[in-house]
């Protein structure tokens, strides 16, 4: 099967669950960076693996997830694992190691952590003024 996934899709899909703005991720990449680049950036399929790696550092997800992170698979695995009557039918991960749900349910713990860390910095720095 071909893999269709978009890392740019990806990117802005992981930026805007941890509500950080375009401008927001343009300044934590450097002085190259700008609204616009981001914006763009977003509508890439592939993105290099350096510039991949840093946006992974800026946001504290892994790498993989950018590049693994299909939405339309994981929208079939959720749709085809849980439906009436049933808790999980696990027939897709026969020979799966380890359980996927949980692994989006471990970066979604993840990801609140870390925008709760983002706000409580923010409220240090309005306290501070």
């Amino acid at each position: 099967m071909e893999q269709k996934i978009h890392q740019g899709r990806n990117v802005k899909r992981f930026r805007e669950m941890l509500g950080i703005k375009q401008e927001a991720l343009a300044f934590d990449l450097g002085k190259e960076w700008n609204q616009k680049k981001i914006s763009l950036l977003e509508q890439k399929d592939v993105i290099e693996d350096p510039l991949l790696q840093k946006i992974s550092e800026v946001l504290k997800i892994p790498v993989e997830a950018f590049q693994n992170f299909d939405e339309e698979q994981a929208i079939n695995i959720i749709a085809n694992t849980f439906h009436e009557g049933a808790v999980a039918n696990n027939s897709g991960y026969i020979n799966c190691s380890f359980n996927p749900l949980d692994k989006m349910v471990d970066l979604y713990e993840r990801m609140l952590q870390q925008q709760k860390e983002m706000i409580d910095k923010l409220e240090k720095l309005i306290q501070n003024k």
